[in-house]
């Protein structure tokens, strides 16, 4: 029988939803009608500021690498390289793994570049027969932000008035969509940022951070796939840390909860940004190690979901859920541009 569960704050570590049901029986999220006012923050309009970066170019073949020469002349002992080779491994990896589970779709990629410096890799299997559409995309990027955007991004105080500020970006960021509503979506992101001196300051440390997360947004939940996904994550994490899991996973859980209807966009994952405060090898480790936990900790729950029967409404009911993934990405990271 199928039970109704309320996206909740739980005590155990897995579930952010509270759930009567069995551990082999989904159980469909609630939705509840309530009042919704603008966030104070959308009303007033967000600030904005101009990053400068160039213009893209579309390209026929995937270069070797889309960093600068004076990056790539450093690659074996650069962060930005080692990143760069990390996330392009990982994309390799994970489509890989994807086309296997799909048995026919494939990938189809556009490659792109930037004069100065910098490039991506975009690809999209959509249609197929386990996957609705599944993205999975690196970029890297060489721009130059202005003082607000600076320090906005890493809570400078106001009276620090630093000039132009170089930056070096780079990231792969996915979203997993099954076609069968007993299956999970999948998000993930991992990304390395890093600034040089800015223009009025030259020989002024660089700073970097390390952001990302991987959570899981079921339409249906089975309490086995959310305790194996959790398991997974909680695994990578400890390897380096025993209070990541913990502090990533809270991070997670209210970075996607959506204030106006009391809910979280899903159950929960990790998730961490501005992550400097640790070595940099240990963290550069650290987000290859959750990159590569992607596959192990979603394609069995995918195995296990992609071929069990479904009808017309609970076909609507996962639409109807991802309609609560747009609504956040409109109303919580539009407003934080």
């Amino acid at each position: 029988m199928m039970h109704c569960a309320s996206i909740v704050s739980a005590p155990s570590y897995a579930f952010p939803f509270r759930s009567g049901s069995a551990s082999t029986t989904p159980t469909a999220i609630s939705l509840t009608k309530r009042s919704w006012k603008p966030p104070p923050s959308m009303a007033k309009g967000p600030v904005r500021a101009t990053v400068s970066i160039e213009k893209e170019t579309p390209e026929a073949n995937r270069p070797e690498t889309f960093l600068r020469g004076v990056d790539e002349a450093q690659s074996s002992t650069s962060v930005r390289a080692r990143f760069e080779k990390m996330i392009r491994e990982a994309q390799d990896t994970v489509c890989s793994a994807l086309e296997a589970a799909d048995g026919g779709a494939q990938f189809k990629e556009d490659v792109w570049s930037r004069p100065g410096g910098g490039g991506g890799i975009s690809r999209v299997l959509q249609d197929g027969a386990v996957w609705e559409k599944a993205g999975v995309n690196v970029s890297v990027v060489y721009g130059v932000m202005p003082p607000d955007a600076y320090r906005a991004a890493k809570g400078v105080p106001t009276d620090q008035k630093p000039g132009p500020v170089p930056f070096f970006a780079a990231g792969i960021s996915s979203v997993l969509h099954p076609k069968n509503p007993f299956a999970p979506t999948l998000h993930f992101n991992y990304r390395y940022f890093e600034t040089d001196a800015p223009k009025d300051a030259p020989g002024a440390p660089r700073q970097w951070w390390f952001g990302g997360g991987t959570d899981l947004t079921p339409a249906y939940i089975f309490e086995e796939d959310v305790k194996h996904f959790h398991s997974i994550q909680k695994q990578a994490c400890d390897k380096f840390e025993p209070t990541f899991y913990p502090r990533f996973k809270k991070w997670c859980d209210d970075y996607f909860y959506i204030k106006h209807r009391g809910e979280r966009r899903g159950l929960g994952g990790i998730f961490f940004d501005d992550l400097n405060d640790y070595d940099q090898e240990m963290l550069l480790s650290f987000a290859t190690e959750c990159a590569n936990s992607v596959i192990p900790a979603y394609l069995p729950i995918i195995e296990k979901r992609k071929d069990l029967p479904f009808n017309d409404h609970q076909k609507a009911w996962q639409q109807l859920r991802r309609g609560r993934y747009v609504e956040f990405n409109l109303v919580h990271l539009l407003t934080q541009l």
